[in-house]
Parts: C-alpha cells; structure tokens; sequence
C-alpha cells in the first residue's frame, strides 16, 4: 500500500453536509503505513460532529474495496471548528462561532434550548460559553445552579478588569443573575440594557471558545440590535411551539434576521414542547399543542427543522433543579437534544462553507 493510493481510496468518501471528498478538503492527514496496517486522522469541521462514525466506517470500506481487502485500518480524529469570521476582527476574537437563541414571543422555552444546546455541544468536545443576554428575565443562572455564587475579578494585563465567567458543566456561563440580587427587579430603560450587553462582549474574559451561545430576550427589540451591532453573529436559531399563536410571532423572528439590513443567517428552527410522551409508553407521542407546525414554518421561509423536543417533566425539573435534562439520565429527552444539537452543528459547518463571511451589522436606527 502507498500512500498515493490511499488518499485516492479516500477521494470517494464523502462529507456528507458539505458534498465534497475528505481528500479535496484536506480533511486527511497523518498517514501512517506499515505492511498491511494504515492509520490517519481525518480533520473534523467541529468536535461535536454527529457524522464521524458514518466517515470512519466509509474510509475503512474505501480502503478495504480499493486498496487492500486485508487492510487493518485505524481512524483517528481530531478538530478543527470551522468559523467564518471577517479576517482581523477584535470583537470576541477568541470565539469562532456565535450563535444567538431567539423567539418571538416568551414562554417556549428558549433558554432551556440553549441550555442543554451548549451542554450537547460541550459534551461532543468543544470548547463552549453561555451569555445570558434576556437582562430582565434571566434564568441560566438558575437552571445551571449557580444562583448566589459571584464572579470573579481579573486583570487583563493592561491595568483594566475582567469577569470572569462561572464554569459549570464544562461551560463558561454569565447572566445578570450573577450580579445582581435577584429579588431586585431590572428596571432600565433601553439604553442601559444596551450597555449591559456591551460589557458582557467586552469586559467577560471569554478566552477561546468553539461556540459562544447567546440566550437571547424574546421578542424583536434593542438588545438583538445591539447584538448584531456588536457582535459577529454566526446565525441565528429560532424556538417555538406547534401551536398557531406561537409560530405567528415566531415567523416575527425569522422575519427579523433575515431583512436586508441585518442579513444574519437563520441556522433553523427548533420546535420545542412538540409532543408529550409517558414515561411508562415510550413509543407514544400525543401532541397536545398540535402537530408539525414548526415543520410548517420551517418549510414556508425554507430553513431547517433542527429538531422536536418533547414535553417531558425532567426537562422542566431539571431547568428548577440546577441540573440540566443533559447532564441528568432521561434518554427520552436527552436524545431529542443531543439529535438537534448535531443537527445544528451540521447546519453551523454548511452555513460556514457557503455563505458569505461573519460581520458586524450596520443597523440604520
């Protein structure tokens, strides 16, 4: 065997999101021959790649078909989380990809979305952070079990402070909850929200992530603004309910991102509070706020359905406890966030492959 002849084998093992052959996007490296054993490493677009035992099993086939039946084939991984950020941009340097939680309306479950989003992401191996941008209602500190607990001070070398975000889970995670007495209310007029945000992108020491998860407010207001006007957003997810009113204020959300003026992508949809399953009948789905109307949506604006979450009472549990579905052994729950989440990373990998770079917007006030 030479090593000609195995990247030639591997030029017809496919990346199943982007449509090109692992070979032409250099995605193979370290090919190691000796008599009739082969190892290498293919270089994964995101640590938490839900395709990597579909490109493993079709590199050991390609090899065994076309180069040597008696091949003993080793496939190794490694990572390189794609990003698609404008060259030379300071603002959350460290961070390759950041992607914003929305809802049109309240109440469908958008922070625990991106909860047990970041915990998925987290627990597939990269590096991953949670910003708490809802300032009048935050919660991640709650459903993370950190409430009460205050973040530390650093010095950034240049005689200015830092915080220092909580690490939770293998997450770095922020909220105004933090610092703030939470029987207080948050009575601040749009302008002081703004800065709170602003200083939440540029006094937290995020420090390398592959993912920065924004928990955004719901509705269409100053704080996504002053987001997109501060931050290279990646894309956009967007939560909702099957329900009719839901999804009319959720089609308010996609609306928003995708006018001329923002141009954000939209990674896709998740419909949360799809159907409700008893634990004692697994195989039984009864979807008491309708049916398929995320799908519906998804369908109209032509965006992925990343995924169904159903109603289950260790979601809601685990959000109040401190313990997220993800980090709890619910396997009902725990695969439905798992299979969005990997389709959202395939989703993140394909909009940084095709679509043009990630930009600070111009916002016309």
């Amino acid at each position: 065997m030479t090593q000609e002849e195995i990247l030639k084998a591997l030029s017809n093992v496919e990346e199943p999101d982007l449509g090109k052959d692992l070979v032409t996007l250099n995605m193979i490296k370290d090919i190691v021959i000796n008599d009739n054993k082969v190892s290498f490493t293919i270089v994964l677009t995101t640590p938490a790649c839900p395709m990597k035992d579909m490109m493993k099993m079709a590199s050991e086939n390609a090899i065994k078909l076309l180069v040597n039946k008696d091949a003993q084939v080793t496939v190794n991984f490694t990572s390189n989380t794609t990003s698609k950020r404008v060259e030379g941009s300071q603002t959350l340097a460290g961070v390759k990809n950041i992607i914003a939680v929305v809802s049109g309306k309240g109440g469908v479950g958008k922070s625990t979305v991106s909860a047990n989003l970041a915990l998925a992401l987290a627990q597939g191996g990269a590096k991953v952070g949670l910003m708490d941008a809802d300032i009048y209602g935050p919660s991640q500190h709650i459903m993370f079990g950190i409430r009460g607990e205050r973040p530390m001070m650093m010095d950034d070398g240049n005689g200015k402070g830092k915080i220092v975000p909580i690490e939770k889970y293998g997450i770095k995670v922020m909220s105004i909850g933090l610092l703030i007495d939470e029987k207080q209310a948050v009575v601040w007029r749009g302008p002081m929200v703004s800065s709170a945000i602003k200083q939440f992108v540029s006094d937290v020491e995020w420090g390398e992530l592959d993912y920065l998860v924004i928990d955004m407010p719901p509705g269409t207001g100053d704080i996504h603004l002053t987001i997109v006007q501060n931050v290279p957003v990646t894309g956009v997810i967007v939560v909702t309910t099957p329900q009719l009113v839901a999804l009319a204020d959720a089609k308010k959300g996609v609306a928003m991102f995708g006018q001329a003026s923002l141009k954000v992508p939209v990674i896709g949809l998740v419909e949360n509070m799809s159907y409700f399953t008893p634990a004692e009948l697994p195989d039984n789905k009864y979807y008491i706020f309708g049916k398929d109307g995320g799908k519906h949506l998804a369908d109209e604006f032509d965006i992925s359905l990343l995924g169904q979450i159903p109603i289950v009472q260790s979601i809601r549990e685990g959000g109040d406890n401190g313990i997220p579905v993800l980090v709890g052994d619910d396997s009902i729950s725990k695969r439905a966030f798992e299979e969005f989440a990997g389709n959202a990373v395939r989703s993140i990998a394909m909009r940084n492959a095709n679509l043009p770079a990630t930009r600070i917007q111009e916002v016309l006030e």
